[in-house]
């Protein structure tokens, strides 16, 4: 299987750490995004021309979380992403909520504060700024309240909900995002951030302009 990813994008950090995790045998093969014969391959095998795309065999798989989804389902015993019923549909919830909710309200602030200064494209936006800053107030006060009492998002382990709601998170302190006084969802992330998966995917910051 071959993996296409760039690390600047959180959406490819959700489908490096569960195969990471899963000791899955994936080919990285990292995309220059500003070559156009790179993202002219990328369109052939992704309409959206959007990273992570996964590549088996014959079959391709985009979208972040279906790839997720798609490693666990080939991983004989993993824990990760439930069996049974109602335990892997509170996965999914979690992971559907973090690609609609939290990672949208954290990448504004990535944009406006990191990536628009990386690619050269202007000064942050205070009315952008203004609407991440309600939203994520609103979606991190839910993630927060969840957390209280709890070592992990779903059930009594970890999940593939934890990754998906983790990677945006790699893009809150360069994109400087107010999360500091959510301290139950910063202590979930510290347990995380000590995960195998995660340091084994931290950015190398020469990669962070390929």
């Amino acid at each position: 299987m071959r993996l296409y990813h760039h690390p600047i994008s959180t959406n490819a950090r959700r489908a490096v750490m569960t195969a990471h995790h899963l000791q899955q045998p994936v080919e990285l093969v990292l995309l220059d995004l500003s070559s156009g014969d790179q993202r002219k391959h990328l369109l052939s095998i992704n309409p959206n021309e959007k990273i992570p795309v996964l590549v088996d065999g014959d079959f391709i798989l985009w979208e972040s979380c279906a790839i997720m989804q798609y490693l666990a389902d080939k991983t004989p015993g993993q824990t990760v992403y439930p069996t049974e019923l109602q335990a892997r549909a509170d996965v999914n919830r979690w992971m559907f909520w973090s690609g609609q909710h939290l990672a949208p309200a954290i990448a504004i602030f990535y944009w406006e504060n990191f990536i628009k200064d990386l690619i050269g494209a202007g000064q942050p936006d205070p009315v952008e700024l203004r609407r991440g800053e309600v939203d994520l107030e609103s979606f991190a006060t839910v993630l927060d309240g969840h957390l209280a009492g709890r070592q992990w998002v779903c059930g009594g382990g970890l999940t593939l909900a934890d990754f998906s709601i983790a990677a945006p998170l790699m893009a809150a302190g360069p994109g400087r995002a107010p999360l500091a006084q959510y301290r139950h969802l910063q202590a979930w992330f510290s347990r995380v951030q000590e995960l195998d998966a995660w340091r084994q995917t931290e950015l190398d910051a020469e990669l962070m302009v390929a």
